[in-house]
């Protein structure tokens, strides 16, 4: 400990001299105006105050805040309050203080709080999650922690249903590539509504971000947490969007006719190449398509324009967004593949759609919602 360290810089003769005696060649008249000489004499707040001047004065790391707020005050003004002590008191006291130490064997943590941190990643989720409410504690230090990893789709829902200054904080507290992905979405009005409300957070107060924050988060604990961080409608998209297209149609239309409204959600999370579009940003093709090795890019448009229909205008679409050298190469590799077999085309097709799924979540580009595609 930095404490000891300290402590064991006082020479054995400073140690050992006797309350009230004064070191050779200390003047007599520091007696006088000395706080006092034996220990005997010293209260206990007065030994702490000069344990704690002792080890500030030789650079010793001291973490005071988690004492009591009213024990930081009255150290404080104990200290503002003695003027010297002699070299016999101070080692006394300071002999009598790690002898003290000495005879700990084992702290704990103070509260709840710190016994949690301390027991972090040893306990279940469940029970550390019981304790927290148990003592009264939200989920989260930071409230802002968990709406930053709330799904576009969560976080659409609340700036839809808040007041522009309170999304326009939301928006402020998130990465920026998601903030600009959150904008692309909304309508234009409620977008310039929301980037004017923006410029007006210059001056809002710390403690007004941290209470809006909570108060967000608040809403949310009323949500429990499931074992699943994606709707099921979105995990049954993602497994049809790496399936057979012959698969996925044919489920589609069982599922449409048990439940036509979770076969409606389950279209709208499924993402296929005939998708793209329609659903794809001009100035995202370019970076959607670098994810992509030539061959499988070669394969993946060669199978679309075999397909024709939709997959073969969204070949078209991708290849539009090729530099003109790029495209050329590419469509004569395609010439020269002939026919491709479904197996094969389906799974370059499909690594496509991986690459523009693993961007639109990472926050590089942000698609168009379906509703709002254009033909």
């Amino acid at each position: 400990m930095a404490e000891l360290s300290a402590i064991a810089q006082i020479t054995p003769a400073q140690r050992m001299a006797p309350a009230g005696q004064h070191p050779p060649g200390q003047p007599a008249s520091n007696a006088a105006n000395s706080t006092g000489g034996a220990t005997s004499k010293l209260t206990r707040r007065q030994k702490a105050a000069i344990v704690v001047r002792f080890l500030i004065s030789e650079g010793a790391p001291l973490e005071l805040a988690h004492l009591p707020p009213h024990h930081q005050d009255s150290l404080t003004r104990q200290m503002g309050a003695m003027r010297s002590i002699d070299r016999a008191t101070l080692a006394e006291v300071i002999q009598e203080f790690a002898g003290d130490l000495e005879q700990f064997g084992l702290s704990f943590p103070r509260g709840l709080m710190a016994a949690l941190q301390d027991m972090d990643g040893k306990l279940a989720p469940e029970a550390a999650e019981k304790l927290r409410l148990d003592a009264g504690l939200q989920k989260a230090t930071d409230p802002w922690e968990k709406i930053r990893a709330l799904e576009p789709a969560s976080l659409l829902e609340i700036i839809n249903r808040e007041a522009p200054e309170v999304s326009a904080v939301l928006l402020s507290k998130l990465d920026t590539r998601k903030a600009a992905n959150l904008l692309s979405q909304l309508p234009g009005d409620q977008a310039r509504a929301l980037t004017l409300s923006i410029s007006r957070t210059a001056g809002i107060r710390a403690d007004a971000v941290a209470r809006i924050g909570a108060a967000l988060a608040e809403q949310l604990q009323d949500t429990p947490d499931t074992a699943f961080t994606e709707t099921p409608s979105r995990r049954v998209g993602a497994m049809l969007n790496m399936s057979p297209a012959a698969t996925r149609d044919a489920l589609l239309q069982q599922i449409e006719a048990a439940d036509a409204h979770f076969a409606a959600e389950v279209r709208q999370s499924i993402l296929t190449f005939a998708d793209l579009r329609q659903r794809l940003p001009e100035n995202a093709v370019a970076r959607v398509l670098r994810e992509v090795d030539q061959p499988t890019l070669v394969v993946a448009l060669q199978y679309g324009v075999q397909t024709g229909g939709a997959d073969a205008d969204s070949a078209e679409f991708l290849l539009a967004g090729l530099s003109r050298r790029m495209a050329e190469a590419v469509r004569e590799e395609m010439a020269e593949r002939g026919t491709i077999p479904d197996t094969h085309g389906e799974e370059a097709q499909n690594a496509i759609i991986a690459a523009t799924r693993q961007l639109e979540e990472g926050g590089d580009i942000a698609l168009h919602p379906p509703e709002l595609a254009q033909p």
